[in-house]
């Protein structure tokens, strides 16, 4: 049983001058599921009609049955293909959706009871949905947030100038949302989102569509904000220089389900089947059938690339080297969302991806 204290917390506003603590996990996930009840729409007019008294639906078991342990100051990378319950999970984890069976807690509390001691500790992003008034500038806004969250007025303003500040954004603050560019309005959802300073950050898609000036932007600001206030983060993309720049974790969840929980380096030794294989050959010297040795990815004499299965790289190169010609070579991993990749097509197709 763990011994339970009352502390005072170092407070980001008036809602949160006391709590109960309790040494454990931030994050405590067992058993997870969830499912629901898709309609299925039957094409054609008599159908149409015929799904009015009687509708067909099919069971969507979009988590099933996953377990997760994630420590406090944590950054997280939580990966998946398209449908595979990344969303669903965070939405889970913040109280928006109901479990159909297992257990959570966040920072001690069961999410979907929704109590507002929980909701004023956490922050949830999507970057596909906007949580500012499309017509307002953001700093009426984050006024509101401020009503919401009870933030007194001198740390409501030094915290949002700290924001700004590092999101160099302070001559926006009077313009309407509306007129900002994709990756400003972004950087205004983040300022909304920290502005109570929440204890556990969940980030969903934070860079969609961002050019690479602003996915850059975002994800240095997300750096030192992690760093400086040791705030534990769980972070949806598919951008995976979303994931090299912030997270020395990865979750990858596929059909509901967690395949993969350990280090970036660890997924190359586990997924990864290939290695590519960089050669410069003498002048006049290189083979003319390289594609008997592999996959050529580029050929420009005297250098190639190819991709060599991992079982045959010794072995390859010993052919190529016996042969004579090859002035250099080098051998590196397989790009990371290239591995990625294939293990999502393998768990398409229904495949183990350690087959």
């Amino acid at each position: 049983m763990r011994s339970c204290s009352i502390v005072v917390a170092e407070p980001a506003s008036a809602h949160r001058n006391l709590f109960r603590y309790c040494p454990m996990s931030t994050i405590e996930i067992t058993g997870l599921r969830k499912s629901f009840r898709a309609y299925q729409k039957q094409e054609g007019l008599r159908a149409a009609i015929r799904g009015l008294w009687r509708r067909n639906y099919r069971e969507v078991e979009a988590v099933r049955g996953i377990d997760l342990t994630v420590e406090q100051g944590e950054f997280v990378a939580f990966l998946g293909p398209n449908g595979a319950g990344k969303t669903t999970t965070l939405k889970l984890l913040s109280g928006v959706v109901h479990p159909t069976s297992g257990t959570a807690r966040v920072l001690g509390h069961v999410p979907w009871l929704r109590e507002n001691d929980y909701r004023r500790r956490f922050a949830l992003v999507m970057g596909q949905k906007n949580q500012l008034w499309w017509d307002l500038p953001a700093q009426e806004s984050f006024r509101l947030h401020q009503q919401i969250y009870r933030i007194p007025p001198d740390e409501f303003l030094r915290t949002r100038d700290e924001l700004t500040r590092l999101l160099q954004v302070e001559n926006l603050l009077s313009q309407p949302v509306r007129e900002l560019s994709l990756g400003e309005r972004m950087k205004m959802e983040l300022i909304a989102a920290l502005l109570h300073s929440p204890d556990v950050l969940f980030l969903d898609e934070p860079t969609i569509g961002l050019d690479v000036v602003a996915q850059h932007n975002i994800q240095q600001f997300l750096k030192q904000y992690q760093q400086q206030r040791n705030v534990t983060v769980l972070l949806t993309s598919h951008y995976m220089k979303d994931v090299a720049a912030l997270c020395q974790r990865v979750v990858i969840i596929a059909q509901g389900q967690i395949k993969y929980d350990g280090s970036l380096s660890g997924i190359i030794d586990k997924f990864s089947q290939t290695k590519v294989v960089s050669l410069t050959f003498a002048e006049g010297r290189m083979p003319e059938r390289l594609v008997e040795f592999g996959v050529v990815l580029a050929c420009e004499p005297p250098k190639a690339r190819l991709r060599i299965p991992r079982n045959k790289v010794t072995q390859t190169l010993s052919t190529l080297l016996s042969q004579g010609g090859v002035e250099d070579v080098g051998v590196e991993d397989a790009p990371l969302d290239e591995v990625i990749a294939d293990m999502f097509a393998q768990v398409h197709d229904n495949k183990s991806p350690t087959d």
